[in-house]
């Protein structure tokens, strides 16, 4: 399977649905976050889904048990191929959520966020965390994986770390990454998509160097040709 998911970060739907179809045969799936959930809820993503490529319903729920597994029973009709948490939000939260998914039957693999892939160590420490972003990201997919999650996400730096704590079998997502011909943005943890597939990622999610491309199924095809 291709192990690229293209990040849709708009709110436009026919944007989406319409790049959803250019890509289609040349990536894994697509990625939809807050800003197309926000926009257009449920009903978006299953106009998304419509063109049968996998989905990535990246919405990094956070906050107390209940809710979240209320979020979720909610959004079990929608069933995407992956759905985020945040790891930070604790064990029982990580219990409630996966108990939800599989009362629920739904075929959803439920991934925890451990370190945003826009902050480094200098940020780390302003929020309180002592030690370095790696040993945090390896804390944190320690127990995600304990609490029976699919799988984790986390910047492509902290991969191959990470890999060697939690083994195979457990599904590693890596935002972050940039073609080498792509300048960086926003994200400051990142690599290309051949250096995070060799550390040890599962999938990648690339937004940018397809999205902003003229032509985002050539562009597509370039990033696979490189891996």
């Amino acid at each position: 399977m291709n192990p690229v998911f293209v990040a849709l970060d708009t709110p436009g739907l026919e944007f989406a649905t319409s790049l959803t179809h250019q890509v289609k045969g040349h990536v894994g799936g697509v990625k939809l976050g807050l800003e197309f959930f926000g926009a257009n809820g449920p009903a978006g993503v299953r106009a998304v889904q419509a063109a049968g490529l996998p989905v990535f319903l990246d919405l990094k729920l956070h906050d107390i048990p209940n809710s979240v597994a209320g979020a979720i029973r909610s959004l079990a009709p929608v069933n995407p191929a992956f759905l985020t948490v945040h790891a930070s939000g604790g064990r029982a939260m990580l219990e409630a959520a996966q108990e939800t998914i599989i009362k629920q039957g739904m075929a959803t693999k439920l991934l925890a966020v451990t370190v945003l892939t826009s902050l480094d160590e200098v940020d780390m420490h302003e929020l309180g965390q002592a030690g370095t972003v790696s040993a945090q990201v390896e804390r944190l997919g320690k127990l995600v994986q304990s609490c029976g999650l699919a799988g984790a996400v986390c910047s492509p730096r902290e991969v191959a770390g990470l890999r060697q704590v939690v083994g195979q079998g457990f599904t590693l997502m890596v935002p972050g990454v940039r073609p080498d011909w792509f300048k960086l943005g926003d994200q400051k943890r990142v690599m290309t998509p051949k250096e995070a597939m060799v550390a040890g990622a599962d999938y990648l999610v690339i937004g940018r160097p397809i999205t902003t491309d003229p032509n985002p199924a050539a562009a597509a095809r370039r990033i696979a040709a490189e891996l």
